[in-house]
């Protein structure tokens, strides 16, 4: 039988098959092979008169994740507060280079629309509405959720941002049945507490199934290597190959289609500002090893 991990917890997996949930234990070969089932997985099961029905086999996946442990996911949410916290702009630039490497849908989500003043918005827009699905919502007042729904109906997905910026208030907005537990700002740090405490998937309403996890929040960026960094910004795909040189950067060389279209504003200066820090995080890191 053909079903999904919608949950793990304490060596137990939970699967949704044909309508129903079933608590699994998974063969032993998986651990001896080093493979873990994760949340997300397409697996078929066995089922055991009187005990635990088996994991038998685990189905080829489409793309995967360690921090939080979930696989096959559609689309990602990188949600963002407009404001309270202030929006940080490389940090954003990390997770859709995640996403791009992960080759999931992305839409952007500005949460708190409600308290940013138009100047913010309007940076939003010019940075990434020419490049992403940009929405600009209030987890508490309903605001965009509509759009939003429309946007993730069919698919498997996933929200991640910085903590504090309303994720799990989205989540609730979303389907109120989940009834994620939500955590207040810190006055001190202005951050969110971690509320998540393990990974789950749920079906919603509406017709999507929404992960929810306690990751996505910080991680080793940089996945990617600098050859292929480039290609994970889209607008800079009609530049590349155009350099003076084949394994430009596009940081400091000379006759750099890059650079020009940056100067020339076809290219978002903070996008561009971005790729140059990833860029030197990518160096650093590979100093260390």
């Amino acid at each position: 039988m053909e079903g999904i991990v919608v949950k793990g917890i304490g060596g137990f997996y939970y699967v949704k098959a044909e309508g129903c949930i079933y608590q699994c234990k998974a063969r032993g070969i998986f651990k001896k092979d080093g493979i873990k089932v994760a949340v997300g997985d397409l697996v078929e099961i066995q089922l055991n008169e009187g005990s635990d029905a088996l994991i038998t086999e685990i189905r080829e996946r489409k793309n995967s994740f360690i921090r939080p442990p979930i696989v096959n996911v559609d689309c990602l949410v990188i949600v963002f507060a407009a404001a309270h916290p202030e929006p940080n702009f490389s940090v954003i630039d990390k997770f859709l280079v995640m996403a791009e490497k992960s080759s999931t849908d992305i839409i952007i989500c500005a949460n708190k629309v409600d308290l940013a003043e138009e100047a913010r918005i309007d940076e939003l827009k010019n940075i990434y509405d020419p490049i992403y699905p940009l929405i600009f919502l209030s987890g508490k007042t309903g605001e965009g959720i509509s759009r939003l729904k429309e946007l993730l109906k069919g698919k498997k997905c996933a929200l991640a941002g910085p903590s504090g910026v309303g994720k799990s208030t989205i989540l609730n907005a979303l389907e109120p049945e989940i009834s994620a537990e939500t955590g207040e700002i810190s006055e001190k740090t202005k951050r969110g507490k971690h509320t998540t405490r393990h990974v789950e998937i749920f079906d919603t309403a509406f017709g999507a199934m929404i992960f929810d996890t306690p990751g996505f929040t910080s991680f080793e960026v940089l996945e990617a290597n600098e050859e292929e960094l480039a290609h994970f910004y889209p607008e800079m795909q009609e530049y590349l190959g155009k350099c003076r040189y084949d394994n430009c950067r596009h940081i400091k060389e000379p006759e750099c289609s890059v650079r020009e279209a940056v100067s020339e504003g076809r290219i978002s200066r903070s996008r561009y500002h971005s790729y140059v820090e990833q860029i030197k995080e990518i160096r650093e890191k590979n100093k260390k090893w």
